[in-house]
């Protein structure tokens, strides 16, 4: 898929996710359905810190390595190149033990996530530019997928987005219908 494809269908998800917040008030953003799962409002946030603090800034590192320890000629594991074949994560739940590093927090408000997720669409537009004379040889490790280079860090935004769908309609039905 193209660097275009991939930045329309992103927006177009994107626009899902902020016409879906509009149907909820802040209570059902931060009702858990269990004590280690998370609300709506903190997928909110991993999907917006996931792609701007480690897939976007990880696509950067790619497109300018100068000096960083971390860009190198890393390969895709098995699983990588099965996603990356397959165009799509996997539709299965994955729990990470809670964390301070990696569980969200709970969002402020409707707002910041609307201005998250928008922010993320402006950063996705600035490195889409970038894309087309990126080396594909520089690459940054992905704890599960390897060595991913700028390309396919901009693509698992995408796809990551995709994939949390499945996770908004679960919580979505686990919410009260009279609160």
């Amino acid at each position: 898929m193209k660097t275009a494809e991939i930045l329309q269908r992103f927006e177009e998800i994107t626009e899902h996710y902020i016409q879906e917040l509009e149907g909820f008030g802040m209570e059902q953003l931060k009702r858990q359905p269990g004590e280690n799962e998370w609300s709506l409002g903190k997928m909110y946030q991993h999907l917006i810190n996931a792609a701007l603090y480690m897939q976007l800034a990880n696509a950067e590192r790619c497109l300018k390595p100068s000096g960083d320890d971390a860009v190198s000629a890393g390969e895709k594991t098995d699983v990588g190149k099965a996603v990356f074949e397959q165009g799509s994560l996997p539709p299965v739940r994955i729990q990470v033990p809670p964390s301070p590093q990696y569980t969200p927090q709970q969002p402020e408000s409707k707002e910041q996530l609307v201005e998250g997720l928008k922010s993320v669409v402006h950063r996705m537009n600035e490195i889409a530019s970038k894309l087309e004379n990126a080396p594909l040889h520089h690459t940054v490790a992905h704890p599960r997928f390897g060595g991913l280079n700028a390309e396919e860090w901009f693509r698992l935004v995408e796809m990551h987005y995709r994939h949390h769908l499945l996770q908004k309609d679960r919580l979505k039905q686990a919410l009260p219908q009279n609160v």
